[in-house]
């Protein structure tokens, strides 16, 4: 695939580090610097390119020739994201999106900036999907559902049809979400929860833990403590 774009991505975590091997290997963009915050700035290279200071990015990189990634996770429920997010396209940056080459996304679904779509996806069609949002790799997004914007969704989360996600919702692994269920801005779906009526804004949703029975496993399968 030939990269005809230049891109900057913001953050240097781990996330940052996803983003890179992405956008490098399967996609149109040649990454060629990470910016960080100065007050977070450690080092000042990662994986051969710059990293150079969020503040300073503008001046090195103009957004007049380079796009831009933020490449940061759901700290404080998507705010660290969304406010660089802002910040970027205060500079003058075009926010760029990765989906994936692996995933499946029917040719009338509606995708906003700065969007992570991993591998295996199934995005059904008259999907809308907002800025900056995350779907982790395995999700299945249901016909005529509406994401909004600073959303983070894991893995294998499964939304059925006419479904409405607020903004700067975290769903959890395997979370499944009803048909026509709306679920307010700000809240937090735990991993294994299932909403199967709407939900207001800023409510916290978790599955019951799997609590473990009174047997070990070393008991109940007979095994010595040495073996």
């Amino acid at each position: 695939m030939e990269q005809t774009k230049r891109l900057v991505i913001v953050g240097d975590s781990a996330i940052a580090e996803v983003a890179f091997e992405y956008f490098t290997c399967d996609s149109t963009y040649e990454v060629v610097a990470f910016a960080v915050e100065r007050e977070f700035l450690k080092c000042d290279s990662l994986f051969g390119l710059p990293v150079v200071s969020f503040e300073d990015v503008a001046n090195l990189y103009p957004p007049a020739d380079h796009e831009m990634f933020v490449a940061v996770g759901f700290g404080r429920l998507n705010r660290v994201r969304a406010r660089l997010f802002r910040e970027a396209k205060q500079k003058g940056y075009r926010l760029a999106s990765y989906v994936s080459s692996k995933a499946f996304v029917w040719r009338n679904v509606a995708i906003g900036e700065n969007a992570f779509i991993f591998e295996q996806n199934v995005i059904q069609p008259f999907v809308t999907i907002g800025d900056d949002v995350v779907l982790w790799s395995g999700n299945h997004i249901g016909h005529h559902s509406r994401i909004g914007n600073h959303v983070f969704v894991s893995s294998h989360v499964v939304l059925s049809g006419f479904v409405e996600i607020g903004d700067y919702c975290f769903l959890g692994v395997n979370a499944t979400v009803a048909n026509n269920v709306v679920i307010g801005r700000d809240c937090l779906v735990g991993a294994g929860a299932a909403i199967l009526k709407n939900a207001p804004p800023a409510q916290i949703f978790a599955a019951e833990s799997t609590v473990p029975r009174g047997i070990t496993t070393l008991k109940r399968f007979g095994i010595g403590e040495d073996e």
